[in-house]
């Protein structure tokens, strides 16, 4: 059974943790006890009906102000599939917790208030979903209870964001009229809606084709760690020598022939392990150990490919950074840390080119700087090479984490452009 990661966004008060609530309630996913407890406080708080919101509204800040602050993950399963949800925060002022959360979906929900339609942070938030690449993308109308179940609301907002999107890569895209409160077309569809023919939100998360989404074309497997059981009493064991790693890319069988990066060597791939024993392909997002028949000297950070399909090997990137880090702001030669895949490397900006505006997506060559929850487009000069593919074409290999080098506190994420 395969895993749907999702997260949902848009702004605050248009329901997004009330939709998991409700998701995680229709589907029979939560416990008693946890459906008492939040029984019991909204009872608390004088509310007429059980508010479903908390069940991810799992800080006691977020529950006393009624809004998501941090990142929450819940975890499912249907018969169908499992799903892991990231409920992200709606402030403008969390945005680079709506990054974290979205970073490694598969499909983005971003939720619009019916009444209000699309605002400044659901046009900020379908960006930063493009922006990180996320394949799917369904925009849910919620709050349909508010305005009646008027389709024409619900037809005003999606022929908005259709224009909106133009400015946009989406690859693609789907529209669900819903009611989080109630149930509308969340888990069943809704009788309340008869001019809607599409699928319920759950439907369109259990049917959706993500397969394909992952690279399995070019063959990418950073090495994490070199396995050998120098105490085996196995005799089998006493020459192995495995490289294990998550596969980021492509599909590896035995008898592959693979290149090593840096030295450039080639092997064959005599065998794959994985966690329950050998098996007879790999491929993304697989962990595994890779046996190879010759004896190369191989450790954590490097990279195994294919000899006619290699990934760029540069100390110069151009990447768009998303800066997460209230001070020290990201300015030309600040010095960083950049962990990329396995491998961690120093690295000083050379060069901030624009600042974007995410909501006019204006941008701005003149910013000499990047703050809090900004991003924009920066030169990286790395003191070793790495091993990268535009984050286009592969969000594993063209994924870089930004880091303090005094406090080693993750300050920016950053995604690498093509071309660099």
């Amino acid at each position: 059974m395969d895993i749907l990661r999702l997260a949902t966004a848009g702004s605050v008060d248009d329901g997004k943790s009330t939709l998991i609530g409700r998701l995680l309630y229709d589907s029979k996913a939560i416990f008693e006890d946890q459906l008492a407890s939040v029984e019991r406080t909204s009872k608390e708080r004088g509310e007429e009906y059980t508010n479903l919101a908390l069940l991810t509204d799992g800080l006691r800040a977020e529950r006393e102000q009624g809004i998501t602050i941090d990142v929450a993950y819940r975890y499912f399963a249907t018969p169908k599939r499992k799903f892991i949800i990231a409920d992200t925060p709606g402030h403008i002022q969390y945005t680079r917790n709506m990054v974290t959360g979205a970073s490694t979906a598969d499909l983005a929900v971003v939720l619009v208030d019916a009444r209000n339609g699309l605002t400044e942070q659901s046009r900020r938030h379908a960006f930063l979903a493009t922006l990180l690449k996320v394949p799917h993308l369904v925009l849910a109308v919620n709050k349909m209870d508010l305005v009646g179940y008027d389709s024409s609301a619900f037809e005003r907002i999606a022929d908005e964001f259709t224009a909106f999107a133009t400015k946009l890569e989406i690859g693609d895209l789907a529209f669900i009229p819903m009611s989080a409160l109630h149930g509308d077309n969340v888990v069943e569809r809704s009788a309340n809606m008869p001019w809607y023919n599409g699928p319920s939100l759950l439907h369109h998360l259990e049917h959706l084709h993500i397969a394909s989404d992952r690279n399995l074309i070019d063959v990418r497997f950073p090495v994490q760690y070199v396995i050998r059981p120098h105490q085996a009493t196995d005799p089998e064991l006493h020459d192995y020598r495995g490289y294990a790693g998550q596969v980021a890319g492509g599909v590896l069988k035995a008898g592959d022939e693979v290149m090593h990066l840096p030295s450039g060597l080639t092997s064959t791939v005599r065998r794959i392990d994985g966690p329950g024993g050998p098996v007879d392909e790999a491929y993304p997002p697989m962990s595994v150990t890779l046996l190879l028949d010759n004896d190369i000297d191989i450790s954590r950070g490097d990279m195994i490919c294919r000899a006619g399909n290699q990934p760029q090997v540069t100390q110069d990137v151009q990447a768009m950074v998303c800066w997460m880090a209230d001070a020290p702001r990201l300015t030309p030669r600040s010095r960083l840390v950049v962990k990329h895949t396995t491998r961690t490397v120093k690295a000083m900006v050379r060069d901030i080119a624009y600042r974007l505006d995410v909501n006019s997506l204006h941008r701005d060559e003149s910013a000499l700087s990047l703050g809090l929850n900004e991003i924009g487009r920066v030169s990286l000069r790395l003191t070793q090479p790495i091993f990268s593919d535009p984050y286009s074409r592969n969000r594993m290999t063209g994924g870089m984490i930004l880091i303090d080098e005094v406090t080693g506190a993750t300050v920016g994420a950053a995604m690498i452009i093509e071309g660099s």
